[in-house]
């Protein structure tokens, strides 16, 4: 339970109070990030229902999908992926760019990297659910798992912290690899089942393991470039891997 009320505490603005906050909390809280994925994606689905239910047009319905996420994480994610924008954007050595990251405010690269990622993750909503609620719901609830199991990867050994204190020092290589890749694994497999019930046959399974495969490729192609450029990884740049997962794996959807 422990490592339930971190994950959900701190990747959430679900009424769940945290009880320790050290590092054996936040190596539980990381194994346990994809049951958040679970519950956003399941609120996000249902939203989409709702909509569904009132007459909304695909467009709309994908417009309400995508905002329950903003909701439920204060935008937590994608203000993570705005301020990594801006330090990757600002071509500054690693102390400088931490430093735009650190700003209160947003520059040009965090914007269109923020309208750009938005406008992506509602268009492929929005063709998934042209062919069907429950092909919207089930790309919904299968990229914010995606999303979240980019962050348990994250946290493995091997990728340190850009700063000595902030939640990115506290969650950073609290995971050893070998667990991190036998959660993803399992997870993986788990997502491709449903895709098999949903589709069903195994092509069904197939292309949902290939788009969770797909948004954790992209999301570790851009930790590992964070973490050259900045020496390590902060939040902000946990938030952009979620969010870089959450995408890929739903464009990779929508093209299937």
């Amino acid at each position: 339970m422990t490592g339930i009320r971190f994950a959900f505490g701190t990747l959430s603005i679900l009424p769940v109070r945290i009880t320790r906050w050290d590092r054996e909390a936040a190596r539980a809280g990381m194994a346990c990030a994809p049951l958040v994925g679970v519950v956003v994606g399941l609120v996000a689905a249902g939203a989409g229902g709702l909509f569904v239910l009132l007459g909304a047009g695909p467009l709309l319905v994908a417009i309400a999908t995508a905002t329950v996420p903003a909701v439920l994480t204060r935008a937590l994610h994608l203000d993570g992926l705005a301020d990594t924008a801006d330090g990757l954007g600002s071509a500054r050595p690693a102390e400088d760019a931490l430093r735009v990251m650190k700003r209160s405010d947003i520059g040009p690269f965090g914007v269109l990297t923020l309208l750009f990622t938005l406008l992506a993750q509602i268009a492929a909503l929005s063709e998934l659910y042209a062919q069907g609620w429950g092909h919207g719901a089930l790309a919904a609830v299968v990229c914010q798992i995606a999303a979240r199991l980019a962050l348990t990867l994250a946290a493995r050994t091997g990728v340190p912290a850009a700063r000595a204190e902030g939640l990115g020092a506290l969650v950073a290589e609290v995971l050893s690899v070998r667990a991190a890749l036998a959660i993803t694994a399992g997870v993986t497999l788990l997502c491709a089942a449903a895709g098999w019930l949903s589709a069903p046959g195994p092509l069904g399974a197939l292309h949902i393991a290939l788009a969770v495969a797909s948004g954790l490729l992209a999301a570790q192609l851009l930790l590992r470039h964070c973490v050259r450029r900045f020496d390590g990884v902060t939040g902000d740049v946990f938030g952009a891997v979620a969010e870089t997962s959450a995408t890929i794996c739903l464009v990779a959807l929508a093209l299937g």
